[in-house]
């Protein structure tokens, strides 16, 4: 793929949202499919005088551990991987698939249990950017793969994700801090809030959130991104939520997912399709079946579910909630090894803050 928005992706990512500095070590994780953005990625390292490092990863070595990997070598985390999360100044993945159902044939038990076996690493990322000591950041590169799923040919596909980093803009970074401004309202707003009920079709939802902090997300850990989040009281969740869109974990779909939460844990769940999926991941640890994260979509260039969530979870007038492991800086003290977006269609509902309609179809009133 040639295109001048990859170079222009690229230095998005070193100066704004990234902000390498000289002498930082960056490494950029990703497969050979996205090797045009990595060259770009390189350049722009070495221009700001930072120190890239490239993992490439073969997507048929993690289908081949997962199904064919012993007890221990599921288990295994290596000391240098260890040593990598405590040294790097900054960290962006790639997301950049040949096939996005490499994993759909693995038991969902040995999925979950190589997973548990990561979680140091993933807690420990969490643990230094809580404490702003590291930055980090996902983004995505086009490929056949993502295109199919989004039901788009490469080249509407591609369209579509630069029109969603605002990467069609002349000035893409004032694009962003744009948006940033407009969300802080919104997370200005909740911040003095105590709880939240969501009303949507099949979806009585109420959670607490005195006490926890709203993050503004404006391209910098994300791109694209374009969403504020938070976490709730793991003991204070009560009520059913009926997310409408597909649920899309290591490639599986669990389809027309419904949760019932008791004082925070989930007591019920139900898929219409991947249930045994759901019903496994629930059961990953304890802390599978409380929520982690709470958040609205506010990226409305992003018009269409493509089944990816780093675009799907932005969509503008929904909101996602995730299982499993909460971000620190939001107050979550939550623990697990999963950490897993569910989204919901809210152009249909309201949501309230302590009892006061804040927002409706999927707009917001503040």
């Amino acid at each position: 793929m040639n295109d001048p928005r990859i170079d222009r992706m690229a230095r998005v990512l070193v100066q704004y949202s990234l902000a390498l500095q000289p002498g930082d070590v960056f490494r950029i994780v990703t497969t050979p499919a996205a090797a045009p953005l990595v060259r770009a990625l390189y350049r722009e390292t070495l221009a700001v005088g930072a120190h890239p490092l490239v993992q490439l990863t073969l997507e048929e070595t993690e289908e081949l551990l997962d199904r064919h990997g012993s007890d221990a070598q599921l288990d295994y985390v290596s000391p240098m991987a260890l040593q990598e999360v405590e040294t790097i100044d900054a960290t962006i993945r790639i997301m950049a698939s040949d096939n996005t159902r490499s994993l759909s044939g693995v038991d969902a038990d040995r999925i979950a249990r190589r997973r548990r076996a990561t979680r140091p690493l993933q807690e420990r990322i969490m643990q230094r950017a809580a404490e702003q000591d590291i930055r980090w950041c996902v983004a995505l590169f086009p490929t056949n793969a993502a295109a199919q799923d989004a039901d788009m040919s490469l080249a509407d596909y591609a369209e579509f994700v630069w029109a969603a980093c605002k990467l069609n803009h002349e000035d893409p970074v004032a694009a962003w801090r744009a948006s940033a401004a407009e969300q802080q309202r919104i997370a200005d707003y909740l911040a003095t809030r105590r709880s939240i009920r969501l009303v949507a079709p099949d979806t009585d939802l109420t959670y607490a959130i005195d006490g926890r902090q709203w993050v503004n997300c404006f391209g910098d850990r994300n791109f694209p991104d374009g969403e504020v989040f938070s976490s709730c009281d793991e003991q204070r969740t009560n009520g059913h939520v009926r997310f409408s869109f597909p649920a899309i974990y290591a490639g599986r779909a669990v389809e027309d997912v419904r949760l019932w939460f008791e004082d925070g844990v989930v007591v019920r769940a139900t898929a219409a399709r991947g249930e045994d999926l759901l019903q496994s991941l629930l059961a990953m640890d304890e802390g599978a079946r409380r929520l982690g994260e709470v958040a609205f979509g506010t990226n409305y260039d992003i018009t269409r579910f493509s089944r990816n969530i780093l675009f799907d979870e932005k969509i503008g007038g929904t909101i996602h909630l995730a299982l499993g492991a909460g971000y620190p800086e939001t107050g979550s003290r939550n623990v697990s090894a999963l950490h897993w977006d569910l989204i919901c269609d809210m152009r249909q509902g309201e949501a309230y803050a302590d009892g006061e309609l804040f927002y409706r179809d999927g707009a917001f009133l503040v």
